[in-house]
């Protein structure tokens, strides 16, 4: 289960046309004012690749972003980040459209195709494909909903997004910065177009507008085949209650997770990091030691990357595992957690044991945790 909520000010995606205001060379980034509250944070690792070009500059080489930059310039960048706590939202001048199929980079010479496509043949054809369709300058990622995808439907899918550039384009033309030239289409249509996979059974929704504006959306997108998996829920009880979404939601915001051998999660989160405890169950000592250790473990580290899921946890990670002392023992679990950590649609990656036999996992942060979210619900 994933919660996400659709805030009023989400600024993720957002493209602006912006105002370089303060240049920090010591810490190689500048803040642009975009007409926000807040100035976005621009690292120099986050200027295009034109500029690069236009500098003479070698990618992997330090670009001095006082060379690049000056106070008062005009520039096109989109927020990468939310701005979570006294930190300000990122941006990033290397622009991403996301299609169905594609994510569009109009300033960022780059070619890939989604990890989640591991069919060798199926990579090299969509590769073919976006070499084709893409200009001087540009790059493409397919999507995993590329996967086996029609090269009509592809190029549909990439003309759609270049169409949406050159309207972003000439809208920068026309406006006075600061300005918001493109808003980032709205939590539903995102998911739709983002996860809507064969995989997906059923979309259940309890508003008749959101049931109605999500046909429209399906057939806008050329994903008709999806129309007859759209529910829209009649029940007396609210949808959350009827489906346990609302004991799930309690649950997750304890810092104790029951793993089902009788051991424990204990999550505290912190600005810095979080900290995950591993607690063994009572009835160890009655066990053989190491192979109840081991089992433990071994739910953990299934646990562990469900709960960052769900928790919405990014950032630094720091697990303590229950000590173990046999080396195959801790090569198990350790493969188990990188297997587990792969089935996150948000890149989570194990980092390194250390010699205190701390694992240490790193997860893109993608802005706020539930705790933080439904914080803020409770607040407005």
């Amino acid at each position: 289960m994933e919660i996400h909520y659709d805030h009023p000010e989400r600024l993720l995606g957002n493209i602006y046309k912006g105002i370089v205001r303060d240049i920090l060379p010591g810490i190689g980034a500048a803040f642009v004012d975009v007409g926000l509250d807040e100035k976005l944070f621009l690292s120099s690792k986050e200027l295009s690749d034109q500029l690069w070009k236009e500098r003479r500059g070698r990618k992997g080489q330090a670009l001095q972003i006082q060379r690049v930059l000056k106070s008062g310039q005009h520039i096109i960048l989109q927020v990468k980040r939310e701005g979570i706590g006294t930190k300000n939202p990122q941006g990033t001048m290397k622009i991403s459209l996301p299609g169905r199929y594609w994510v569009f980079l109009p300033t960022d010479e780059r070619l890939g195709v989604s990890r989640r496509i591991t069919d060798e043949r199926e990579s090299r054809r969509l590769k073919r494909i976006a070499k084709k369709l893409k200009r001087e300058g540009e790059g493409l990622i397919a999507r995993t909903a590329a996967q086996g995808a029609s090269e009509e439907d592809l190029e549909r899918d990439f003309n759609y997004l270049l169409g949406t550039w050159k309207g972003i384009e000439e809208q920068a033309q026309r406006v006075k910065a600061p300005a918001l030239l493109y808003r980032s289409v709205d939590l539903v249509r995102a998911f739709l177009r983002d996860r809507l996979l064969d995989d997906v059974q059923r979309v259940v929704v309890d508003s008749e507008k959101t049931y109605q504006e999500i046909k429209d959306f399906l057939s806008y997108m050329h994903m008709e085949k999806f129309l007859d998996r759209v529910e829209l829920y009649r029940g007396k009880r609210p949808l959350f209650e009827a489906r346990g979404i609302e004991e799930q939601l309690r649950e997750s915001l304890q810092p104790r997770v029951r793993l089902p051998g009788g051991g424990s999660l204990v999550i505290a989160e912190t600005e810095a990091l979080t900290a995950i405890d591993v607690n063994t169950g009572s009835d160890v000592k009655h066990q053989d030691q190491e192979q109840a250790i081991l089992n433990t473990n071994l739910e953990a580290a299934v646990e562990i990357p469900r709960q960052l899921r769900l928790r919405k946890l990014s950032g630094i990670i720091i697990a303590d595992f229950v000590d173990m002392k046999r080396k195959d023992h801790i090569e198990k679990v350790i493969r188990t957690l990188q297997e587990e950590l792969k089935k996150d649609r948000v890149p989570a990656d194990f980092v390194d044991i250390t010699k205190l036999g701390l694992v240490e996992i790193t997860r893109k942060r993608e802005g706020e945790s539930l705790a933080g979210m439904l914080e803020e619900e409770d607040e407005s």
